[in-house]
């Protein structure tokens, strides 16, 4: 089947990845099957730069897989460029726009500088085109004009390497400006920056997997007519896959994990997209390189390992080895949502005792029995049976059940209907136990146009402030400052330096906004009217202050890392605090007052010691 065996050039099989946008391209016309297509989130926004009377040099930058390549290609065929030319494996390409303009465009900045550790002067040709690119940022009306699609940090690393004339300075500190200020714009620089990577990636996926269900061949596989054994039949998994892909439900979870992501920071490339909607829907522990292929499906039919197929798990890598899944990004960051590993009693008596239980048999059946392709199969019934009956004396089959639990529970979390959410308790299921509120609540209400409940303002300042004290406090109406008296990062820090109130009071208040330069949530420490510190309140870092608040101690499931986090804001915090007041009030001149904190039932209450110098 050449649409299948196309498509599996997608997902995660061995290749060169800086060949992937013509590879791919070059397979499709070997096999004359289009590829997936279609239109990039950005391409608009780059098409308007050639819309201008003058036009002037483009970058597109970005993580390996955001389609710079492809916006390149679109951008040459919009043109008129040879697409002959295009074909070839140069990555360098030169178009005549007219008779005094011509175009440069380097479609891959890694395979057109010279290697590191070598010098621009062994291509001087290579370092000459660099040389026209660096003056034509500043040429009010440059005969030379480029195109530049490279990685994060290529560029700035290309430009280092050049010869530290004034005009590749300059071309170099107003690249490094754009990138590190996100912007699009720098007055006087004649460049038009785009980073993809600041894309939203669950957009990414929603244009991917209509263009994913679309694409012809799924028509074709269709019209096979298969019988039930037979790959494409009733009881091909492929098929299950995708028809189950197709469900608003399932492409909505999907989605929540892809915002989920953008939500931590974590950027998902399109390259990455398209592998996950192919292992999706090809994934499968037994066949060749982990992907069905055609010949694959009827083996596994007759070997009764369907389930091991369900794009539940697939989703999550789970048709791969641990090392195959902990070396692809998206895996990688799916993954660290801990779903299939995180539950609550509910969903366990569900999946264990469901079909035994009048208490849950009825969502035992609606969410298990009636799958009768992933949900409790003859496999699933017998290891359960062994591990109830056995317990833990038989290890290997109480491991090989405990397997079979976490792809139930992935299973659930894509068949929970959304108006039975808290019913559920969803969220659990996750390690982020607030991420609905904290996407519907703070990001989704805050970009409409709302304010954040006071509530999850007060939860988040309790849980700031006993990071940065060490001590179980419960107030919510102020933010404390105190070090140990050695150092501001102390886990235990009693020492008062003075609080913040959260409610405006002379110019003081906490606060939770929406950034306008970065589109991204920040907690914002108010100490006059102009004087505030902020911390990006992302995903992670809310759940990590919010159980704390919640719980009293560190949750586990969360690095070191984001505690220093805090405790680093804490250290601005009383860094602004003393370039406004001092933190010592000085009795004559032998003596000093500290405060020191104390906490009673979740009270800070502080006593005035006087030391001696």
């Amino acid at each position: 089947m050449k649409w299948i065996n196309f498509l599996r050039k997608y997902g995660p099989i061995p290749r060169n990845d800086n060949m992937f946008d013509e590879t791919i391209q070059r397979s499709a016309q070997r096999n004359k099957i289009d590829p997936i297509l279609f239109e990039h989130p950005f391409q608009q926004r780059v098409f308007e730069c050639f819309k201008r009377e003058q036009l002037r040099s483009i970058i597109l930058t970005g993580t390996a897989g955001d389609g710079k390549t492809h916006l390149c290609r679109e951008v040459w065929n919009s043109l008129g460029g040879d697409a002959a030319l295009w074909a070839s494996d140069d990555p360098y390409l030169l178009l005549p726009v007219s008779r005094s303009l011509n175009l440069h465009f380097i479609r891959d900045l890694s395979g057109w500088a010279p290697p590191q550790g070598t010098s621009w002067s062994d291509v001087p040709h290579k370092k000459k085109l660099m040389g026209v690119f660096c003056e034509s940022l500043f040429a009010k009306k440059p005969s030379d004009v480029f195109m530049i699609a490279g990685n994060d940090g290529q560029l700035i690393e290309a430009l280092r390497r050049l010869d530290s004339s004034d005009v590749v300075v300059k071309a170099r500190d107003a690249i490094e400006e754009l990138l590190v200020e996100d912007l699009q714009l720098l007055k006087g620089v004649e460049l038009d920056f785009f980073n993809l990577s600041r894309g939203s990636s669950a957009e990414l996926f929603d244009r991917a997997v209509k263009a994913f269900l679309d694409h012809p061949g799924w028509k074709e596989c269709y019209a096979l007519n298969a019988g039930p054994d037979e790959f494409f039949g009733n009881q091909c998994p492929v098929r299950r896959n995708y028809e189950l892909l197709q469900q608003p439900l399932m492409q909505q979870r999907i989605h929540l994990l892809f915002e989920l992501c953008d939500y931590n920071n974590l950027h998902l490339p399109i390259r990455q997209i398209l592998l996950l909607l192919t292992n999706a829907v090809l994934g499968h522990p037994s066949a060749h390189e982990n992907l069905m292929r055609a010949i694959d499906v009827p083996k596994i039919i007759a070997s009764g390992e369907i389930s091991k197929g369900a794009i539940y798990n697939n989703i999550f890598g789970g048709n791969l080895s641990e090392r195959s899944r902990s070396s692809i990004t998206i895996f990688n960051y799916f993954n660290r949502l801990q779903i299939g590993y995180e539950t609550n009693n509910r969903i366990d008596n569900i999946l264990i005792y469901g079909e035994y239980d009048e208490f849950v048999k009825r969502e035992y059946d609606s969410l298990i029995g009636s799958d009768s392709f992933y949900g409790a199969d003859a496999s699933y019934q017998m290891a359960r049976k062994q591990y109830v009956e056995a317990g833990d004396e038989d290890e290997d089959s109480a491991n090989a059940f405990l397997e079979m639990l976490v792809r139930q529970r992935r299973g659930i979390f894509f068949k929970i209907p959304r108006e039975q959410e808290k019913e559920f308790k969803f969220w659990e299921l996750t390690v982020f136990k607030h991420a609905g509120e904290y996407v519907s609540d703070v990001c989704e209400l805050l970009m409409s146009g709302g304010g954040v409940d006071r509530r999850i303002l007060g939860r988040l300042i309790k849980g700031l402030n006993r990071v940065f004290t060490g001590m179980l406090v419960d107030d919510e109406r102020r933010l404390y400052l105190a070090t140990s008296g050695s150092h501001s990062q102390a886990k235990i820090s009693r020492v008062y330096l003075g609080h913040i109130s959260v409610q405006p009071s002379k110019g003081e208040r906490i606060s939770i906004a929406l950034n306008d330069q970065t589109k991204r949530i920040d907690l914002q420490v108010y100490f006059s009217l102009h004087d505030f510190i902020s911390l990006e309140l992302n995903l992670v870092r809310f759940e990590f202050l919010s159980r704390v608040a919640s719980e009293g101690a560190l949750p586990t499931s969360f690095s070191k890392e984001c505690y220093e986090d805090i405790q680093a804001f804490k250290s601005r915090l009383i860094a602004k605090a003393n370039d406004l007041q001092s933190s010592e009030v000085s009795i004559g001149d032998n003596c000093v007052e500290l405060q020191i904190l104390n906490s009673d039932n979740g009270k800070l209450e502080h006593k005035t010691i006087t030391i001696k110098r």
